[in-house]
Protein backbone atom coordinates (compact mmCIF):
# COMPACT_ATOMS: atom_id res chain seq x y z
CA UNK A 1 0.00 0.00 0.00
CA UNK A 2 1.67 2.80 -1.25
CA UNK A 3 1.98 6.10 1.25
CA UNK A 4 0.25 9.16 0.97
CA UNK A 5 2.86 12.23 0.22
CA UNK A 6 1.99 15.61 1.95
CA UNK A 7 4.17 18.94 -0.17
CA UNK A 8 3.74 22.43 0.20
CA UNK A 9 4.43 24.87 -2.26
CA UNK A 10 4.58 28.34 -2.02
CA UNK A 11 6.26 30.94 0.29
CA UNK A 12 5.02 30.56 4.26
CA UNK A 13 3.49 27.32 3.38
CA UNK A 14 3.62 24.20 5.91
CA UNK A 15 2.78 20.48 5.02
CA UNK A 16 2.59 17.84 7.68
CA UNK A 17 0.38 14.35 7.91
CA UNK A 18 -1.17 15.74 11.09
CA UNK A 19 -0.70 19.53 12.39
CA UNK A 20 -2.03 20.74 15.63
CA UNK A 21 -1.01 24.65 15.69
CA UNK A 22 0.49 26.33 13.46
CA UNK A 23 2.23 29.75 12.92
CA UNK A 24 3.00 31.00 9.23
CA UNK A 25 3.85 34.17 7.68
CA UNK A 26 5.77 37.39 8.81
CA UNK A 27 6.98 38.04 12.40
CA UNK A 28 4.73 40.54 14.06
CA UNK A 29 6.71 43.75 15.11
CA UNK A 30 6.84 44.28 19.01
CA UNK A 31 4.94 47.74 18.09
CA UNK A 32 1.66 45.57 17.48
CA UNK A 33 1.68 43.59 20.58
CA UNK A 34 0.89 47.24 22.62
CA UNK A 35 -1.24 48.75 20.08
CA UNK A 36 -3.75 50.48 21.73
CA UNK A 37 -7.26 48.39 20.58
CA UNK A 38 -5.42 45.43 21.68
CA UNK A 39 -4.48 46.02 25.31
CA UNK A 40 -7.15 44.93 27.70
CA UNK A 41 -6.90 46.82 31.69
CA UNK A 42 -7.14 44.05 34.01
CA UNK A 43 -10.17 43.87 35.68
CA UNK A 44 -10.46 46.53 38.60
CA UNK A 45 -7.25 48.35 37.07
CA UNK A 46 -7.08 52.21 38.65
CA UNK A 47 -4.75 54.53 40.42
CA UNK A 48 -6.88 55.31 43.35
CA UNK A 49 -6.26 55.87 47.16
CA UNK A 50 -8.30 54.53 49.90
CA UNK A 51 -11.95 55.46 50.55
CA UNK A 52 -12.01 58.58 52.79
CA UNK A 53 -14.78 58.42 55.17
CA UNK A 54 -17.58 60.40 53.59
CA UNK A 55 -20.84 61.42 55.41
CA UNK A 56 -23.73 63.97 54.74
CA UNK A 57 -23.24 63.34 50.50
CA UNK A 58 -25.71 61.32 49.47
CA UNK A 59 -28.05 63.49 47.70
CA UNK A 60 -24.17 64.60 46.17
CA UNK A 61 -23.40 61.11 44.89
CA UNK A 62 -26.81 60.59 43.29
CA UNK A 63 -26.61 63.52 41.41
CA UNK A 64 -23.23 62.81 40.29
CA UNK A 65 -24.09 59.30 39.08
CA UNK A 66 -27.42 60.89 37.31
CA UNK A 67 -25.19 63.70 35.57
CA UNK A 68 -22.27 60.86 35.01
CA UNK A 69 -24.87 58.38 33.56
CA UNK A 70 -26.52 60.93 31.22
CA UNK A 71 -24.39 63.24 30.05
CA UNK A 72 -20.61 61.71 30.63
CA UNK A 73 -19.37 65.07 32.47
CA UNK A 74 -19.78 66.49 35.83
CA UNK A 75 -17.96 68.98 37.81
CA UNK A 76 -17.81 69.62 41.06
CA UNK A 77 -17.23 73.14 42.57
CA UNK A 78 -16.34 75.10 45.40
CA UNK A 79 -18.97 77.57 46.88
CA UNK A 80 -18.84 80.93 47.75
CA UNK A 81 -19.84 80.40 51.15
CA UNK A 82 -16.55 79.14 51.95
CA UNK A 83 -14.67 81.91 50.13
CA UNK A 84 -12.85 79.53 48.19
CA UNK A 85 -10.84 77.94 50.92
CA UNK A 86 -9.88 74.25 49.66
CA UNK A 87 -10.73 71.41 52.03
CA UNK A 88 -14.48 71.28 51.78
CA UNK A 89 -14.20 67.86 50.58
CA UNK A 90 -14.53 68.00 46.81
CA UNK A 91 -11.91 64.91 46.60
CA UNK A 92 -13.41 63.22 49.13
CA UNK A 93 -16.38 62.99 46.96
CA UNK A 94 -15.05 62.34 43.91
CA UNK A 95 -12.91 59.64 45.41
CA UNK A 96 -15.85 58.04 47.47
CA UNK A 97 -17.88 58.10 44.21
CA UNK A 98 -15.04 56.29 42.32
CA UNK A 99 -14.82 53.54 44.86
CA UNK A 100 -18.59 53.27 45.34
CA UNK A 101 -19.11 52.57 41.76
CA UNK A 102 -15.54 50.97 40.88
CA UNK A 103 -17.42 47.75 39.47
CA UNK A 104 -19.61 50.20 36.85
CA UNK A 105 -15.83 50.63 34.79
CA UNK A 106 -13.17 49.22 32.84
CA UNK A 107 -10.93 50.65 34.80
CA UNK A 108 -10.52 54.47 37.00
CA UNK A 109 -7.37 56.65 36.77
CA UNK A 110 -7.30 59.62 38.93
CA UNK A 111 -5.40 62.47 37.02
CA UNK A 112 -3.27 65.55 39.35
CA UNK A 113 -4.83 68.25 37.34
CA UNK A 114 -3.26 71.46 38.37
CA UNK A 115 -1.55 72.10 35.46
CA UNK A 116 -1.76 70.77 32.05
CA UNK A 117 2.01 69.36 32.28
CA UNK A 118 0.65 67.53 35.51
CA UNK A 119 -2.29 65.80 33.63
CA UNK A 120 0.08 64.41 30.96
CA UNK A 121 1.87 63.29 33.84
CA UNK A 122 -0.80 61.54 35.06
CA UNK A 123 -1.45 59.88 31.65
CA UNK A 124 1.48 58.54 30.90
CA UNK A 125 1.45 56.82 34.40
CA UNK A 126 -1.29 55.35 32.75
CA UNK A 127 0.61 54.01 29.79
CA UNK A 128 3.41 52.63 32.34
CA UNK A 129 0.88 50.81 34.03
CA UNK A 130 -0.84 49.40 31.03
CA UNK A 131 1.77 48.75 29.18
CA UNK A 132 5.25 48.76 31.04
CA UNK A 133 7.69 47.68 29.28
CA UNK A 134 6.96 49.23 25.90
CA UNK A 135 6.53 52.43 28.24
CA UNK A 136 9.75 52.41 29.55
CA UNK A 137 11.58 53.23 26.37
CA UNK A 138 9.50 55.65 25.28
CA UNK A 139 9.35 59.36 25.44
CA UNK A 140 6.94 61.57 27.58
CA UNK A 141 4.68 62.45 24.52
CA UNK A 142 4.59 58.81 23.20
CA UNK A 143 3.29 57.91 26.27
CA UNK A 144 0.38 60.53 26.55
CA UNK A 145 -0.75 59.29 22.43
CA UNK A 146 -0.54 55.89 23.68
CA UNK A 147 -2.87 56.76 26.64
CA UNK A 148 -4.76 59.44 24.42
CA UNK A 149 -5.48 56.19 21.50
CA UNK A 150 -6.38 53.26 24.60
CA UNK A 151 -8.90 55.68 25.79
CA UNK A 152 -10.33 56.09 22.46
CA UNK A 153 -10.49 52.55 21.53
CA UNK A 154 -11.74 51.52 24.78
CA UNK A 155 -15.25 52.14 26.36
CA UNK A 156 -16.20 51.73 29.70
CA UNK A 157 -13.42 54.51 31.87
CA UNK A 158 -13.94 56.93 34.27
CA UNK A 159 -11.22 59.70 34.30
CA UNK A 160 -10.89 61.78 37.68
CA UNK A 161 -9.32 65.56 37.03
CA UNK A 162 -8.51 66.26 40.49
CA UNK A 163 -7.87 69.95 41.48
CA UNK A 164 -8.25 71.67 38.10
CA UNK A 165 -7.00 75.44 38.00
CA UNK A 166 -7.98 76.18 34.63
CA UNK A 167 -10.94 74.44 32.69
CA UNK A 168 -9.08 74.72 29.73
CA UNK A 169 -6.58 72.13 30.22
CA UNK A 170 -9.82 69.78 30.21
CA UNK A 171 -10.43 70.69 26.75
CA UNK A 172 -8.00 68.37 24.51
CA UNK A 173 -9.50 65.16 26.21
CA UNK A 174 -13.01 66.04 27.24
CA UNK A 175 -13.21 66.97 23.82
CA UNK A 176 -11.86 64.24 22.11
CA UNK A 177 -12.26 61.14 24.42
CA UNK A 178 -16.27 59.75 23.86
CA UNK A 179 -15.94 56.38 25.80
CA UNK A 180 -16.39 56.84 29.27
CA UNK A 181 -16.72 59.32 32.26
CA UNK A 182 -14.97 62.82 33.01
CA UNK A 183 -15.68 63.83 36.01
CA UNK A 184 -13.81 67.16 37.75
CA UNK A 185 -12.70 68.99 41.17
CA UNK A 186 -11.90 72.00 40.90
CA UNK A 187 -11.70 75.74 43.41
CA UNK A 188 -12.97 77.40 40.37
CA UNK A 189 -16.86 77.89 40.03
CA UNK A 190 -16.57 79.87 36.78
CA UNK A 191 -14.91 79.31 33.51
CA UNK A 192 -16.71 75.50 32.53
CA UNK A 193 -17.76 74.88 29.11
CA UNK A 194 -22.34 75.70 28.96
CA UNK A 195 -22.87 71.78 28.45
CA UNK A 196 -20.62 70.86 31.62
CA UNK A 197 -22.95 70.63 34.65
CA UNK A 198 -21.35 71.82 38.13
CA UNK A 199 -22.11 71.24 41.46
CA UNK A 200 -21.48 73.74 44.26
CA UNK A 201 -20.04 71.68 47.15
CA UNK A 202 -21.19 73.58 50.72
CA UNK A 203 -20.42 72.64 54.38
CA UNK A 204 -21.42 69.59 56.31
CA UNK A 205 -24.84 69.48 57.80
CA UNK A 206 -24.33 69.98 61.59
CA UNK A 207 -25.23 66.40 62.48
CA UNK A 208 -23.55 64.79 59.29
CA UNK A 209 -20.26 66.97 61.07
CA UNK A 210 -20.66 65.94 64.59
CA UNK A 211 -21.24 61.78 63.79
CA UNK A 212 -17.81 62.53 61.71
CA UNK A 213 -15.83 63.46 64.28
CA UNK A 214 -16.92 61.48 66.84
CA UNK A 215 -16.16 58.61 64.08
CA UNK A 216 -12.59 60.34 63.53
CA UNK A 217 -12.09 60.27 67.38
CA UNK A 218 -13.55 57.25 68.86
CA UNK A 219 -13.68 54.77 66.24
CA UNK A 220 -15.91 52.22 66.69
CA UNK A 221 -17.15 53.02 70.65
CA UNK A 222 -19.87 54.86 71.01
CA UNK A 223 -19.77 58.39 72.85
CA UNK A 224 -21.22 58.90 75.49
CA UNK A 225 -24.26 62.11 75.85
CA UNK A 226 -21.54 64.44 77.11
CA UNK A 227 -19.10 63.77 74.57
CA UNK A 228 -21.53 63.82 71.60
CA UNK A 229 -22.76 67.33 73.16
CA UNK A 230 -19.07 68.60 73.12
CA UNK A 231 -18.48 67.18 69.45
CA UNK A 232 -21.77 69.40 68.17
CA UNK A 233 -20.20 72.42 70.29
CA UNK A 234 -16.75 72.15 68.88
CA UNK A 235 -17.93 71.22 64.94
CA UNK A 236 -19.79 74.31 65.65
CA UNK A 237 -16.82 76.48 66.57
CA UNK A 238 -15.23 74.60 63.47
CA UNK A 239 -17.71 75.75 61.39
CA UNK A 240 -18.64 72.34 60.14
CA UNK A 241 -15.63 72.54 57.40
CA UNK A 242 -14.40 69.41 56.54
CA UNK A 243 -11.17 69.87 56.64
CA UNK A 244 -11.03 71.29 59.94
CA UNK A 245 -13.24 68.61 61.69
CA UNK A 246 -10.84 66.06 59.76
CA UNK A 247 -7.60 68.03 61.14
CA UNK A 248 -9.38 68.01 65.30
CA UNK A 249 -10.24 64.36 64.87
CA UNK A 250 -6.79 63.12 63.76
CA UNK A 251 -5.34 65.08 66.75
CA UNK A 252 -7.67 63.97 69.13
CA UNK A 253 -7.46 60.19 68.52
CA UNK A 254 -3.60 60.18 68.59
CA UNK A 255 -3.90 62.51 71.95
CA UNK A 256 -6.11 60.24 73.91
CA UNK A 257 -5.56 62.47 76.82
CA UNK A 258 -7.16 65.25 75.48
CA UNK A 259 -10.56 65.92 75.52
CA UNK A 260 -13.14 67.17 73.27
CA UNK A 261 -13.92 69.79 75.66
CA UNK A 262 -10.23 70.95 76.09
CA UNK A 263 -9.17 71.27 72.76
CA UNK A 264 -12.64 73.17 72.32
CA UNK A 265 -11.38 75.89 75.08
CA UNK A 266 -7.64 75.71 73.65
CA UNK A 267 -9.18 77.04 70.30
CA UNK A 268 -10.44 79.90 72.19
CA UNK A 269 -7.85 81.00 73.72
CA UNK A 270 -5.58 81.08 70.14
CA UNK A 271 -7.94 83.00 68.45
CA UNK A 272 -11.42 84.46 69.77
CA UNK A 273 -14.97 83.83 68.13
CA UNK A 274 -15.76 86.61 66.02
CA UNK A 275 -19.37 88.32 66.56
CA UNK A 276 -20.90 87.62 63.23
CA UNK A 277 -19.84 83.98 62.95
CA UNK A 278 -16.89 81.62 62.87
CA UNK A 279 -14.10 82.90 59.71
CA UNK A 280 -13.44 79.32 58.12
CA UNK A 281 -9.55 80.85 57.49
CA UNK A 282 -9.42 81.55 61.03
CA UNK A 283 -11.27 78.11 62.00
CA UNK A 284 -8.43 76.76 60.13
CA UNK A 285 -5.51 78.32 61.35
CA UNK A 286 -6.60 77.87 64.93
CA UNK A 287 -6.56 74.18 64.39
CA UNK A 288 -3.17 74.13 62.78
CA UNK A 289 -1.72 76.09 65.28
CA UNK A 290 -2.95 73.56 67.79
CA UNK A 291 -1.20 70.76 65.80
CA UNK A 292 2.18 73.10 64.99
CA UNK A 293 2.28 73.25 68.57
CA UNK A 294 2.42 69.10 69.26
CA UNK A 295 4.60 68.42 66.36
CA UNK A 296 7.34 70.83 67.53
CA UNK A 297 6.98 68.71 71.06
CA UNK A 298 6.65 65.00 69.43
CA UNK A 299 8.84 65.56 66.09
CA UNK A 300 11.02 68.38 65.53
CA UNK A 301 12.12 66.85 62.31
CA UNK A 302 8.52 66.44 60.81
CA UNK A 303 7.80 70.19 61.20
CA UNK A 304 11.47 70.64 59.28
CA UNK A 305 9.78 68.58 56.47
CA UNK A 306 6.48 69.97 56.67
CA UNK A 307 8.28 73.93 56.33
CA UNK A 308 9.89 72.14 53.55
CA UNK A 309 7.11 71.28 51.56
CA UNK A 310 5.31 74.49 51.91
CA UNK A 311 7.25 76.05 49.55
CA UNK A 312 6.66 73.41 46.91
CA UNK A 313 4.19 72.25 44.13
CA UNK A 314 1.37 71.23 46.49
CA UNK A 315 0.68 67.16 44.78
CA UNK A 316 2.86 64.02 44.90
CA UNK A 317 6.35 65.39 46.06
CA UNK A 318 8.38 62.82 46.24
CA UNK A 319 9.93 61.52 49.28
CA UNK A 320 13.49 62.16 47.90
CA UNK A 321 12.73 66.11 47.08
CA UNK A 322 12.29 66.28 51.41
CA UNK A 323 15.28 63.94 52.45
CA UNK A 324 18.39 66.71 52.75
CA UNK A 325 22.06 65.41 51.39
CA UNK A 326 23.08 62.57 54.22
CA UNK A 327 20.11 62.40 55.57
CA UNK A 328 18.70 59.04 56.81
CA UNK A 329 15.56 57.90 54.43
CA UNK A 330 13.71 55.90 57.01
CA UNK A 331 13.97 59.07 59.77
CA UNK A 332 11.74 61.15 56.82
CA UNK A 333 9.58 58.37 55.81
CA UNK A 334 8.70 58.50 59.83
CA UNK A 335 8.79 62.17 60.29
CA UNK A 336 6.43 62.14 57.01
CA UNK A 337 4.38 59.15 58.90
CA UNK A 338 3.38 61.75 61.41
CA UNK A 339 2.94 64.25 59.52
CA UNK A 340 0.06 61.92 58.12
CA UNK A 341 -1.47 60.90 61.50
CA UNK A 342 -2.17 64.46 62.13
CA UNK A 343 -3.60 64.65 58.49
CA UNK A 344 -1.23 67.89 57.58
CA UNK A 345 -0.16 65.66 54.14
CA UNK A 346 -1.45 63.02 52.30
CA UNK A 347 1.31 60.08 52.10
CA UNK A 348 1.51 57.66 49.34
CA UNK A 349 4.47 56.08 50.75
CA UNK A 350 6.72 57.61 47.50
CA UNK A 351 5.23 60.94 47.60
CA UNK A 352 2.63 63.59 49.90
CA UNK A 353 0.40 66.11 49.28
CA UNK A 354 0.10 68.63 51.46
CA UNK A 355 -3.06 71.32 51.48
CA UNK A 356 -2.41 74.80 49.79
CA UNK A 357 -3.81 76.18 53.03
CA UNK A 358 -1.14 74.22 54.92
CA UNK A 359 1.14 76.07 52.97
CA UNK A 360 0.01 79.24 52.78
CA UNK A 361 0.02 79.48 56.82
CA UNK A 362 3.55 77.74 56.86
CA UNK A 363 4.81 80.18 54.00
CA UNK A 364 3.42 83.49 56.63
CA UNK A 365 5.74 85.05 59.16
CA UNK A 366 4.72 84.42 62.43
CA UNK A 367 5.92 85.24 66.21
CA UNK A 368 9.06 86.69 66.98
CA UNK A 369 11.83 86.56 65.73
CA UNK A 370 13.86 83.44 66.56
CA UNK A 371 10.90 81.48 65.93
CA UNK A 372 8.52 81.06 63.06
CA UNK A 373 9.55 83.75 61.65
CA UNK A 374 12.86 82.51 60.83
CA UNK A 375 11.56 78.83 60.62
CA UNK A 376 9.67 79.47 57.32
CA UNK A 377 12.57 81.17 55.52
CA UNK A 378 15.54 77.99 56.72
CA UNK A 379 11.90 75.61 54.97
CA UNK A 380 12.89 77.84 51.78
CA UNK A 381 16.35 77.75 51.75
CA UNK A 382 16.09 73.93 52.53
CA UNK A 383 13.56 73.75 49.35
CA UNK A 384 15.51 75.75 47.17
CA UNK A 385 18.95 73.38 47.46
CA UNK A 386 16.85 69.93 47.27
CA UNK A 387 15.64 71.38 44.03
CA UNK A 388 18.62 72.28 42.81
CA UNK A 389 20.18 69.33 43.80
CA UNK A 390 17.76 67.13 42.10
CA UNK A 391 18.55 68.80 38.87
CA UNK A 392 22.00 68.09 39.05
CA UNK A 393 23.12 65.14 36.17
CA UNK A 394 22.94 61.83 37.34
CA UNK A 395 25.60 60.33 36.88
CA UNK A 396 27.26 59.23 33.80
CA UNK A 397 25.14 61.62 32.53
CA UNK A 398 26.73 65.36 31.42
CA UNK A 399 23.28 66.98 30.95
CA UNK A 400 20.08 67.18 33.09
CA UNK A 401 17.56 65.07 31.26
CA UNK A 402 14.01 65.45 30.52
CA UNK A 403 12.57 63.79 32.75
CA UNK A 404 14.69 65.67 35.42
CA UNK A 405 12.97 69.04 34.28
CA UNK A 406 9.59 67.58 33.94
CA UNK A 407 9.74 66.54 37.40
CA UNK A 408 11.14 69.91 38.93
CA UNK A 409 9.92 72.28 36.67
CA UNK A 410 6.48 72.14 38.86
CA UNK A 411 7.98 73.13 41.77
CA UNK A 412 10.53 75.87 39.94
CA UNK A 413 7.08 77.16 39.36
CA UNK A 414 5.87 77.30 42.96
CA UNK A 415 8.96 78.51 44.37
CA UNK A 416 9.21 82.18 41.88
CA UNK A 417 5.68 82.28 42.72
CA UNK A 418 5.93 82.05 46.56
CA UNK A 419 9.59 84.43 46.55
CA UNK A 420 9.84 86.60 49.79
CA UNK A 421 9.64 90.48 49.35
CA UNK A 422 13.59 91.12 49.01
CA UNK A 423 14.81 87.48 48.67
CA UNK A 424 17.69 87.45 45.76
CA UNK A 425 17.77 84.37 43.55
CA UNK A 426 20.61 84.09 42.14
CA UNK A 427 20.99 80.54 42.57
CA UNK A 428 17.80 79.55 41.26
CA UNK A 429 17.88 81.89 38.44
CA UNK A 430 19.64 79.57 35.52
CA UNK A 431 16.74 77.25 36.51
CA UNK A 432 14.06 79.45 36.37
CA UNK A 433 15.83 80.70 32.64
CA UNK A 434 15.80 77.29 31.42
CA UNK A 435 12.47 76.14 32.98
CA UNK A 436 10.70 79.07 31.05
CA UNK A 437 12.39 78.29 27.70
CA UNK A 438 11.46 74.87 27.98
CA UNK A 439 7.54 75.94 28.89
CA UNK A 440 7.27 78.35 25.78
CA UNK A 441 8.91 75.87 23.86
CA UNK A 442 5.95 72.90 24.95
CA UNK A 443 3.21 75.64 24.51
CA UNK A 444 2.64 76.88 28.19
CA UNK A 445 3.98 80.31 27.72
CA UNK A 446 1.22 81.20 30.42
CA UNK A 447 2.88 79.00 33.21
CA UNK A 448 5.99 81.32 32.97
CA UNK A 449 4.57 84.06 34.45
CA UNK A 450 5.74 83.37 37.79
CA UNK A 451 9.31 82.60 36.66
CA UNK A 452 9.33 85.44 34.63
CA UNK A 453 8.09 88.04 37.31
CA UNK A 454 10.72 86.59 39.40
CA UNK A 455 13.50 87.09 36.67
CA UNK A 456 12.47 90.56 36.20
CA UNK A 457 12.49 91.57 39.90
CA UNK A 458 15.66 90.21 40.26
CA UNK A 459 17.43 91.91 37.34
CA UNK A 460 15.67 95.20 38.75
CA UNK A 461 17.28 94.92 41.66
CA UNK A 462 20.85 93.99 40.89
CA UNK A 463 20.91 95.88 37.11
CA UNK A 464 18.75 98.52 37.47
CA UNK A 465 15.49 99.04 35.50
CA UNK A 466 16.75 100.26 32.42
CA UNK A 467 19.69 97.76 32.00
CA UNK A 468 19.10 95.78 28.65
CA UNK A 469 18.95 92.20 30.63
CA UNK A 470 16.07 94.01 32.51
CA UNK A 471 14.43 95.22 29.71
CA UNK A 472 14.66 91.74 28.02
CA UNK A 473 12.86 90.30 30.78
CA UNK A 474 10.00 92.82 30.96
CA UNK A 475 9.45 92.57 27.27
CA UNK A 476 9.02 88.56 27.64
CA UNK A 477 6.82 88.88 31.24
CA UNK A 478 4.48 90.83 28.91
CA UNK A 479 4.64 88.41 25.62
CA UNK A 480 3.86 85.92 28.73
CA UNK A 481 0.81 87.62 29.96
CA UNK A 482 -0.40 88.71 26.35
CA UNK A 483 -0.27 84.56 25.76
CA UNK A 484 -2.46 84.24 28.81
CA UNK A 485 -4.59 86.70 27.57
CA UNK A 486 -4.18 89.34 30.03
CA UNK A 487 -3.73 92.10 27.85
CA UNK A 488 -4.27 94.49 30.71
CA UNK A 489 -1.09 93.64 32.51
CA UNK A 490 0.89 93.31 28.72
CA UNK A 491 0.43 96.21 27.71
CA UNK A 492 1.20 98.67 30.00
CA UNK A 493 4.55 96.14 30.31
CA UNK A 494 5.14 96.82 26.75
CA UNK A 495 4.60 100.56 26.48
CA UNK A 496 7.04 100.52 29.45
CA UNK A 497 9.64 98.73 27.84
CA UNK A 498 9.13 100.54 24.31
CA UNK A 499 9.51 104.00 26.09
CA UNK A 500 12.80 102.69 28.02
CA UNK A 501 14.36 101.08 24.66
CA UNK A 502 13.85 104.25 22.51
CA UNK A 503 15.82 106.16 25.56
CA UNK A 504 18.70 103.73 25.78
CA UNK A 505 18.75 102.07 22.91
CA UNK A 506 17.31 103.94 20.07
CA UNK A 507 14.47 104.13 17.93
CA UNK A 508 15.86 101.95 15.67
CA UNK A 509 17.70 99.70 17.42
CA UNK A 510 16.61 96.21 16.93
CA UNK A 511 15.45 95.54 20.30
CA UNK A 512 13.57 98.93 20.31
CA UNK A 513 11.74 97.47 16.71
CA UNK A 514 11.15 94.04 18.52
CA UNK A 515 9.19 96.25 21.11
CA UNK A 516 7.35 98.46 19.20
CA UNK A 517 6.05 95.56 16.58
CA UNK A 518 5.56 93.72 20.13
CA UNK A 519 3.39 96.57 21.19
CA UNK A 520 1.48 97.25 17.91
CA UNK A 521 0.15 93.52 18.36
CA UNK A 522 -1.16 93.84 21.59
CA UNK A 523 -3.06 96.93 20.37
CA UNK A 524 -4.57 94.79 17.49
CA UNK A 525 -5.22 91.91 20.00
CA UNK A 526 -7.29 94.51 22.07
CA UNK A 527 -9.28 95.65 18.90
CA UNK A 528 -7.36 98.89 19.01
CA UNK A 529 -6.83 99.71 15.64
CA UNK A 530 -6.15 103.07 15.54
CA UNK A 531 -3.05 102.80 17.91
CA UNK A 532 -2.22 99.37 16.26
CA UNK A 533 -1.26 100.60 12.73
CA UNK A 534 0.33 103.73 12.88
CA UNK A 535 2.96 101.83 15.15
CA UNK A 536 3.03 99.00 12.44
CA UNK A 537 3.37 101.68 9.32
CA UNK A 538 6.41 103.02 12.10
CA UNK A 539 8.24 99.69 12.74
CA UNK A 540 8.02 98.68 9.06
CA UNK A 541 9.85 102.09 7.91
CA UNK A 542 12.49 101.73 9.99
CA UNK A 543 12.91 98.02 9.65
CA UNK A 544 13.16 98.54 5.94
CA UNK A 545 15.84 101.64 6.68
CA UNK A 546 17.68 99.85 9.30
CA UNK A 547 17.40 95.74 8.04
CA UNK A 548 16.79 96.07 4.07
CA UNK A 549 14.01 95.29 2.49
CA UNK A 550 13.96 91.35 2.84
CA UNK A 551 15.19 90.86 6.06
CA UNK A 552 13.33 88.51 7.79
CA UNK A 553 11.92 91.08 10.80
CA UNK A 554 11.15 93.75 7.94
CA UNK A 555 8.55 90.88 6.37
CA UNK A 556 7.28 90.50 9.63
CA UNK A 557 6.57 94.19 9.99
CA UNK A 558 4.37 94.45 6.34
CA UNK A 559 2.98 91.33 6.81
CA UNK A 560 1.25 92.28 10.39
CA UNK A 561 0.79 96.12 8.78
CA UNK A 562 -1.08 94.00 6.33
CA UNK A 563 -2.95 91.86 8.31
CA UNK A 564 -4.50 94.73 10.36
CA UNK A 565 -5.21 97.16 7.50
CA UNK A 566 -6.95 94.03 6.25
CA UNK A 567 -9.25 93.93 9.37
CA UNK A 568 -9.67 97.83 9.28
CA UNK A 569 -11.32 97.14 5.43
CA UNK A 570 -13.72 94.63 7.15
CA UNK A 571 -14.94 96.77 10.21
CA UNK A 572 -15.76 99.54 7.21
CA UNK A 573 -17.50 97.03 4.61
CA UNK A 574 -19.02 95.65 7.61
CA UNK A 575 -20.53 99.18 8.98
CA UNK A 576 -20.78 100.36 5.56
CA UNK A 577 -23.02 97.00 5.19
CA UNK A 578 -25.02 97.71 8.29
CA UNK A 579 -25.50 101.55 7.50
CA UNK A 580 -26.96 100.24 3.89
CA UNK A 581 -29.32 98.21 5.28
CA UNK A 582 -30.64 100.72 7.59
CA UNK A 583 -31.47 103.09 4.61
CA UNK A 584 -33.23 100.23 2.61
CA UNK A 585 -35.72 100.46 5.39
CA UNK A 586 -35.99 104.01 5.91
CA UNK A 587 -39.58 105.07 4.26
CA UNK A 588 -39.08 108.44 2.34
CA UNK A 589 -41.26 111.39 4.22
CA UNK A 590 -44.46 112.88 2.72
CA UNK A 591 -44.02 115.77 0.14
CA UNK A 592 -44.47 119.21 1.94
Amino acid sequence: MSRLRVGAVGRGSIAAGRIGNAYTGDVLPTEALYAPAKVTAAPGTSNLAPAALCLGRNEELDWLRRILTDQNEGTITQSGAVHGLGGIGKSTLALYYAHRHRSDYTLIWWINAASSDEIETSLANLTHTLVHDWAATAGRAAQVAWAMQWLAWNPGWLLVYDNVEDPDDLAPYTGALHQGHHLATSRRTTGWPDNVPTLTLGNLAPGDATILLCRLVFKDTAPTPRQKADARALTADLGYFPLAIRQAGAYLAQNRGVSLDAYRRRLGTKLAKTAHGIDPERTIARIWNVTFHTLEEDSPLAVEVLHTAAWLAPDDIPHTLLTPSGADPDDIAEAIGTLAAYSMVTDTGSGLSIHRMVQTVLRTPQGTVGTYSDRHLHGRDRAEQSVLRHLAPLPGQDNTTNSQWDSITPHLVTLAATTPPGRLIIPLADAYVTATNRLHQQGHTARTIPLLEAILAERERLLGNTHPYTLTSRNNLAAAFESAGNLERAIPLFEATLAQREQVLGDTHPHTLTSRNSLAGAYESAGDLGRAIPLYEATLAQSERVLGDTHPHTLTSRNNLASARKAVEAVQQRSTATSTTAADHVKPSPAD
